[in-house]
């Protein structure tokens, strides 16, 4: 067996699941594994120096991030990236973006207001202490906040229907050096705007945010070609 993959160092704060899923999703974004490379659960463990429990939870968290999907009876594959997937779906979010924020502009309440600053100054911090999973996780739960805000909750079924397409994208486009800071400014902006009640100006931004995500993952994806 041709072996691709470094065993773990089983030395990190982690838990070995998250690991192993932060060491597959970097394989996966630097072509180590190729998009419709089937993923067998033994080789991948066997590679890593880990039983195959840690490896299923992160193949597990992978797909509900679209970098894998699992096909029944068929088994468990890299999932295809092309720029036709990025644009259809930075189509259907910027739409859906624009109506939640507009909404929230008119409908959000001071609490919920002073909750995305909160949100805003601790995705700040993990910013300083470069916590990836932290600044992921802290973003969703800005992006979820404001969508209830809109007060559509058929909205919000739709967004999160489309969650699973988008975390993957989202992880992409953040990890490319400098895109951190720049969302960060771009979502500080997007609150100020809202708390104004300015919908046109929220509206406005969203696009924006929303195009700069785009680009940045085209330019992610082209910088992994080059390498």
């Amino acid at each position: 067996m041709q072996r691709r993959l470094s065993p773990i160092k089983l030395d990190s704060y982690q838990p070995l699941r998250e690991v192993v899923c932060e060491t597959l999703r970097e394989a996966i974004r630097s072509g180590v594994l190729q998009p419709g490379e089937r993923l067998m659960e033994i080789q991948l463990a066997e590679e890593l120096g880990v039983s195959r429990t840690p490896v299923r939870e992160a193949i597990r968290k992978l797909e509900l991030e679209g970098y894998v999907i699992m096909l029944p009876r068929r088994g468990t594959y890299v999932a295809n990236l092309s720029i036709k997937d990025i644009n259809e779906v930075f189509e259907i979010r910027t739409a859906l973006d624009v109506l939640a924020t507009g909404l929230a502009a008119e409908r959000i309440t001071e609490e919920e207001l002073e909750q995305l600053e909160r949100l805003l100054v601790q995705i700040g911090e993990f910013i300083e202490q470069n916590d990836m999973e932290k600044i992921v996780e802290i973003d969703t739960q800005f992006h979820d906040l404001l969508y209830r805000a809109s007060r559509n909750d058929r909205l919000v079924g739709i967004i999160n229907n489309l969650r699973e397409q988008l975390t993957r994208f989202r992880s992409i486009s953040m990890a490319y050096p400098g895109r951190l800071k720049k969302t960060l400014e771009e979502h500080s902006r997007m609150v100020e705007a809202i708390a104004q009640r300015n919908v046109k100006l929220a509206q406005k931004l969203a696009v924006e945010h929303m195009e700069n995500s785009e680009q940045t993952l085209l330019l992610d994806m082209h910088d992994l070609k080059k390498e």
